[in-house]
């Protein structure tokens, strides 16, 4: 192995290591957010940010057209491609920008805002065109696979935020804290970025650059829209039909019980798509680690979500000021039972998109996206605010056709991967509900539920099934 190519791979597995760190800390510091402000702020107001963030982030789709994905893609990038992709970007966002400031009356006329979600709103406009003068100086590093420095600003930006909305939230300064608290990360992110990665803009178009960036960007842009729609616009859609402070449910229970799912899945994830890349032509060794990856996130994923279902009502009764979100409790336990369901498809997902049958991936994306467009606006008006969260339990059951379809790719035991930690799950689970039955409704007997039913857990891994769950989890990135 020659030095470049050893320099290749330190680098390669310390930007790894990097994102893996910095999409924990976020989710976490983000849940930690997501407690604090659930409790100091209404149902309603907690909707309203979420509306807001899904519009922004609808105007981002379109603000760009694959051009930065090109020039991460490319073997050697020009002046020429840079000051292109930078000057047609900031046109596109001026453009969005403009939209957006001048919709601001049928904006806050559609959804109803007030003042609070109008400086919001302006916020992210500012925040967003900020955002995009990072584009460039990421892309150098990325290039030059130094994910660890975007990383060490994605940290930093989003220290800000959760600090400075959770410190102003608590002061009293309700919507206005996050109008803030953008403000601030936007700035600080755009100063630490140059100083990282310094360059100078340029502006000019090259028609021929463009052309060549563009026949690779199109495509790579399209693959996300269905996400957008599936995801960002069905949340607007719900804002508008049912209002914010179903929303707000909504959004409460979908982010609990999600939480776990960010944490653990997303960060597999990220690992397991170039691993699985890497042994592509070996059905064995593919075969092995897909059944890895099934039994540690059973081992991981099942006692979290019942632990955090039986356990989620005490919470909300414990909590100061926390039974407001005790109507939204049977949207949790829907999310959380879809969530845990749905995680089986994510490593399928990888594995399509590994061997190169993006297809497969892609159509059951539209699957889900037409079903939950179908489905929602139904559901929704004859069930209220339960009807998304049945639509994503009754889609979540989809998981048994990727199982299937994957198993027609290659061979490999799901019952046989998965059935250890579900059982050892289900014993910490009958613990947990006699537990709860049986002890007063106080702090002390939630935090001795969870160290009770965590022993249970342990001990039935143990002696049951002969693992050393230590161990196994060691071997997570082992791979023969």
């Amino acid at each position: 192995m020659n030095e470049n190519t050893k320099q290749l791979k330190k680098r390669s597995v310390f930007s790894t290591l990097s994102l893996f760190f910095q999409s924990g800390y976020s989710a976490l510091l983000g849940l930690g957010a997501n407690l604090v402000l659930t409790i100091v702020l209404s149902p309603k107001i907690f909707g309203i940010y979420i509306t807001v963030l899904s519009i922004i982030a609808l105007l981002n789709y379109f603000s760009d057209i694959g051009l930065a994905a090109s020039l991460v893609q490319k073997k050697e990038v020009t002046d020429e491609d840079v000051s292109t992709t930078f000057t047609v970007q900031q046109i596109m966002i001026l453009a969005i920008i403009s939209i957006g400031f001048f919709g601001t009356n049928f904006i806050q006329n559609f959804y109803k805002l007030p003042t609070e979600g109008i400086y919001l709103y302006w916020a992210l406009l500012v925040s967003f065109f900020l955002s995009s003068l990072k584009t460039i100086p990421s892309i150098f590093l990325e290039r030059k696979v130094q994910f660890q420095k975007i990383v060490f600003v994605g940290v930093i930006e989003n220290t800000i935020f959760y600090i400075t909305v959770i410190v102003l939230g608590l002061l009293g300064f309700s919507l206005r804290s996050f109008t803030i608290a953008v403000i601030l990360r936007s700035v600080i992110g755009v100063v630490l970025i140059y100083s990282i990665s310094f360059w100078r803009p340029q502006i000019g178009i090259s028609i021929k650059n463009l052309r060549q960036l563009l026949s690779f960007g199109l495509p790579f842009q399209a693959n996300s829209f269905l996400a957008l729609f599936k995801d960002d616009l069905i949340t607007l859609y719900l804002g508008k039909i049912l209002g914010f402070e179903a929303l707000g449910y909504i959004g409460w229970a979908k982010k609990w019980a999600e939480a776990p799912i960010r944490i653990i899945m997303d960060n597999i994830s990220r690992v397991l798509f170039p691993v699985l890349s890497r042994i592509q032509n070996d059905k064995e060794k593919v075969t092995r680690l897909i059944e890895k990856i099934l039994h540690y996130q059973t081992l991981l994923l099942a006692p979290i979500m019942i632990g955090m279902t039986l356990t989620m009502n005490l919470f909300v009764d414990i909590i100061p000021k926390y039974g407001k979100w005790l109507p939204a409790l049977p949207l949790f336990y829907l999310f959380s039972f879809a969530a845990f369901l749905s995680s089986y498809s994510t490593p399928f997902t990888n594995l399509f998109n590994a061997l190169g049958k993006v297809k497969i991936s892609f159509y059951f994306m539209i699957f889900w996206t037409v079903t939950t467009w179908i489905l929602t606006p139904i559901l929704s008006r004859m069930f209220g605010y339960y009807g998304f969260p049945i639509v994503q339990f009754v889609l979540s059951f989809a998981f048994i056709a990727v199982v299937a379809k994957a198993k027609q790719i290659i061979p490999f035991s799901f019952i046989k991967s998965i059935y250890q930690g579900i059982v050892s799950a289900a014993i910490m689970g009958s613990v947990i509900f006699f537990l709860k039955i049986s002890l007063p409704v106080n702090l002390f007997s939630l935090i001795s539920i969870v160290f009770a039913g965590g022993l249970v857990y342990f001990a039935s891994i143990r002696i049951i099934f002969k693992i050393d769950i230590i161990n196994e989890f060691k071997k997570l990135f082992i791979y023969e």
